[in-house]
């Protein structure tokens, strides 16, 4: 278990990197602005619960072998830049909410779900992130480092699903109010798309 310092401390740093800009956020506002409510929502978690394969990678260590090979960054770095491509291409040919009859209707909360758990699950910089930011509070007096770092990583993911949570469904709601607006629904899912094969290109060229 973590001391009332050390959690409250980490959570303060946790919230803040949390709420700023970033990736996740962008993608979270776009699907809850094109799919609405319920879907922004579930992806958001999908996002957050994410973190829970980083908080094992870094609880057992792999995270530091992946960050010492460049191959298997490189690699890691090119799948997750490509999976999040191949959304926004998904994206970028629907038909928006208001579906023709006979056509395979939008993906379910439950799909968009899984696919946030998987967009953030392979995503190499939150690897990196989460080896070099829980050990910074470790309180290596208390022995068992990884049980401390599991329990970091435990309340970073309930931290971000909360506040993902928030971020889809106000940005549900707003989806609502724009898709009164005829073909608005297309032209939201066009945005999201774009963004979805932004942030992968960016993944695939950074650094």
């Amino acid at each position: 278990m973590l001391t009332p310092e050390q959690f409250f401390g980490f959570l303060t740093a946790a919230i803040l990197i949390t709420l700023s800009p970033g990736p996740d956020n962008m993608m979270v506002l776009g699907v809850g602005i094109a799919k609405g409510r319920a879907r922004g929502i579930a992806f958001g978690l999908g996002c957050a619960l994410g973190c829970l394969n980083h908080t094992l990678l870094a609880a057992i260590g792999v995270s530091a072998l992946i960050a010492a090979s460049p191959t298997a960054f490189t690699a890691l770095k090119i799948a997750g830049g490509l999976y999040l491509i191949w959304m926004g291409i998904g994206a970028l040919r629907s038909r928006g909410v208001a579906q023709a009859a006979g056509v395979v209707p939008d993906e379910s909360a439950r799909q968009l779900f899984f696919k946030g758990l998987l967009a953030n699950a392979i995503n190499p910089k939150v690897v990196l992130f989460f080896l070099s930011f829980l050990p910074q509070f470790v309180v290596a007096s208390r022995g068992d480092a990884n049980w401390q770092i599991a329990w970091l990583g435990l309340t970073f993911t309930v931290q971000a699903a909360v506040l993902f949570g928030l971020l889809g469904y106000f940005s549900g709601a707003i989806g609502q109010w724009l898709n009164r607006t005829p073909r608005a629904g297309m032209w939201l899912d066009r945005i999201a798309g774009a963004i979805f094969v932004g942030l992968g290109l960016r993944l695939i060229v950074a650094r």
